[in-house]
């Protein structure tokens, strides 16, 4: 996995913490190691079995979840804590199975005045790549640039 870049401001990454940590499925899914920088993040969830596939593995639909919610963080760094935003669309590409917890690291492609386009890396425990997203976001008002 790529290092992170520098990070924001304590004051900021305070302000963040507190909105995200009150979101349910961030306890949900147990997120953790969260990291930020200006229009980036890195947030990691622990497997657990409950949340397999058929095939044993992370369930899809729990990564597609990590990296919808990373994107938004990542945002989050740019529009402030308050911003209202709503993702509009997202794809996901997966490369191999998820046997392990995942790692999602994402970065803002474009902060525009109402969508904010993102990329999304999701990686195993052991640093392999399972999965690519892109995730698009609409400013719906209450932060900075809105």
């Amino acid at each position: 996995m790529p290092e992170a870049p520098p990070s924001v401001g304590q004051d900021l990454r305070h302000a963040i913490l507190a909105r995200i940590t009150q979101i349910p499925i961030f306890s949900t899914l147990g997120m953790e190691g969260v990291d930020f920088a200006p229009g980036w993040c890195r947030v990691r969830i622990p497997r657990q079995a409950r949340w397999d596939g058929i095939f044993a593995s992370l369930h899809g639909g729990i990564l597609m979840t990590l990296a919808d919610s990373t994107a938004a963080f990542a945002i989050l760094t740019l529009s402030g804590p308050q911003a209202v935003i709503t993702t509009t669309d997202m794809n996901i590409r997966f490369l191999a199975p998820c046997l392990s917890g995942a790692t999602a690291t994402a970065r803002v492609i474009k902060a525009g005045r109402s969508l904010c386009p993102c990329a999304v890396d999701i990686h195993d425990d052991e640093g392999k790549l399972v999965a690519v997203a892109q995730v698009t976001y609409m400013r719906l008002g209450g932060g900075e640039g809105s």
